[in-house]
This record gives structure tokens, sequence and C-alpha cells, in this order.
């Protein structure tokens, strides 16, 4: 008999088998998808912008050395725009966390710690 044909009480001693029942059930399997439906698109959402930012310094060195004011230019701007990008999203996802997932993960951590008494 493989180990998937086996159930998973015979394998797991009971607080394996709690986390097990906790990853399967419905709020966490809600949990996770509120987690993904932010992480993914924003960090594709960066990738691209970072792999422009990288493909404009490569291949349009015209347009990135355009002066804006100074010894300001366009790759400057979008280099220090590159770090503010970075904490603005990390600012939207504190927000997101603290109002869509901690509830929701406080909310679970209670249920496996209630049931553990």
């Amino acid at each position: 008999m493989s180990t998937t044909e086996r159930s998973q009480s015979e394998e797991l001693p009971p607080d394996a088998q709690r986390w097990m029942q906790v990853q399967q059930s419905a709020e966490f399997v809600e949990l996770r998808r509120r987690l993904r439906r932010f992480v993914f698109p924003m960090t594709g959402l960066f990738l691209v912008w970072y792999l422009v930012y990288v493909l404009l310094a490569d291949y349009a060195h015209g347009f990135m050395s355009t002066k804006l004011f100074g010894n300001i230019n366009v790759a400057l701007v979008l280099g220090i725009l590159q770090f503010v990008s970075t904490f603005v999203i990390t600012m939207l996802y504190v927000r997101y966390a603290n109002r869509r997932l901690d509830p929701q993960a406080e909310q679970i951590r209670g249920e496996i710690e209630g049931a553990g008494r």
C-alpha cells in the first residue's frame, strides 16, 4: 500500500491531523485565496514595471538621458520611482492584510487554540 492510499489518521500524529483539517477547511482556503488575490497581481505588476525600467535603461539611452531639470534626467526619476513603488506596495499590503487577512487568520487561530484546550 502506498502512502497516498493510507488514511491520514494512520500516518499523522493528532496535532498534524488537526493542522491538515485546518488546511483543508473552507476558512483557510478562503484566507489563501485572499492572500493570492493580492500578492500575485501585485508581484506581476511590479515585475513588469521593473522590466520596463531595465529595458528602457538598456535600449532607450536617448529617452533615459533626457534632462528634466538641472542634472535630473528621466532615468534618475524612474529609478527613484522604483523605490517609491516598493514602499507603496508595502503600505498597500499592510493595509490589505490588516483589513482582509489578519481578522480571518485570528479567527482560524482562535478556533485551533480553542479546540486544543
